[in-house]
């Protein structure tokens, strides 16, 4: 079956990077969309941003666009948020999510947590 295990999370200062990564395995397909959400106590899952490990579909959320850089290896089945220019707003549990297609269809179905049938089990960031 397949499985979704992030890394990489951890606390930094306003203005710091980190990167998160998340292996997949148990996949079956040569391609997939893989993504990154965000939740935070309280409120529903936000939509980072997503790839298609072919390479040629990636989409960030508003929120993050400039800052935050989505990259894949679909040899690998890996994806990686680079997160520069932090803010204390970016504090959140973080998910990777997997998905074979749906992504494909728009921005906006790549970013909804609907469309991914796999997930991880989260590592958190704080902003301080």
């Amino acid at each position: 079956h397949v499985q979704l295990v992030e890394s990489g999370g951890g606390s930094v200062e306003a203005g710091g990077s980190l990167t998160l990564s998340c292996v997949m395995t148990g996949y079956l397909y040569t391609a997939a969309c893989m993504a990154w959400f965000r939740q935070v106590p309280g409120k529903g899952r936000e939509g980072v941003a997503y790839v298609y490990t072919s390479g040629d579909r990636i989409g960030y959320g508003d929120s993050v666009e400039g800052r935050f850089t989505i990259s894949s290896d679909k040899d690998k089945n890996t994806v990686t948020l680079q997160m520069n220019s932090l803010k204390p707003e970016d504090t959140a549990m973080y998910y990777c999510a997997a998905d074979r297609l749906r992504c494909l269809a728009s921005r906006q179905t790549g970013l909804d947590n609907a469309s991914y049938n796999y997930w991880g089990q989260g590592t958190q960031v704080t902003v301080s």
